[in-house]
């Protein structure tokens, strides 16, 4: 698997906390919770894959040829979950049509990033499993992850600040077709 193979997964993964973070945005945060949220969530999403990978390469020494069909399963059933998210959210809020999309109130308790950044970076870790089934390289993934994860989370509150929530209303459902396209790559091919 080559790197933009890589960077498209990192990026799918990352469109989680890109949209949490537009709403975020939306909601108001200091500069100093931008910093601290940006770097605590690209922690998570280098930590989490790395662990799923161990246990995927760990199955995929296992259960052989049948790797990559497992792994490719993997990453469909994830894009499959972001674009259902996607339609369920859209749901929620044409229905309650609220000014603030997110409860930011988590941030301010102790812990409260970290949890975030869990809860936005969870899915890695099954992806991860997913690649590390496939055999991918460890460190070029993991990094890849992580720094493109940053990326999205700073970004993501930034634009939420300047621009709304016409993005990330969006993102979860990109994030869902790219990993499904993916997968159908990895089944086909």
């Amino acid at each position: 698997m080559d790197i933009l193979t890589i960077i498209l997964i990192a990026f799918a993964l990352g469109i989680d906390a890109f949209s949490v973070c537009i709403g975020i945005g939306l909601c108001g945060i200091s500069k100093r919770k931008i910093i601290s949220l940006t770097i605590v969530v690209a922690i998570f999403h280098i930590v989490m894959p790395l662990i799923g990978m161990m246990l995927g390469n760990i199955a995929g020494s296992y259960i052989g040829n049948m790797a990559s069909i497992f792994g490719a399963i993997v990453l469909m059933t994830i894009g499959l979950y972001y674009i259902g998210q996607y339609i369920m959210d859209a749901y929620k809020r044409k229905r309650n049509n609220l000014s603030c999309p997110v409860d930011t109130s988590i941030l301010n308790k102790p812990f409260g990033v970290f949890i975030l950044a869990a809860g936005v970076s969870i899915d890695a870790l099954a992806v991860g499993f997913g690649l590390g089934a496939l055999g991918m390289d460890l460190l070029v993934t993991v990094a890849t992850m992580g720094i493109i994860a940053g990326i999205m989370t700073y970004g993501g509150l930034v634009i939420g600040k300047k621009l709304g929530s016409i993005v990330g209303d969006y993102a979860e459902l990109v994030g869902g077709v790219l990993l499904v396209g993916i997968a159908v790559y990895f089944l086909l091919f």
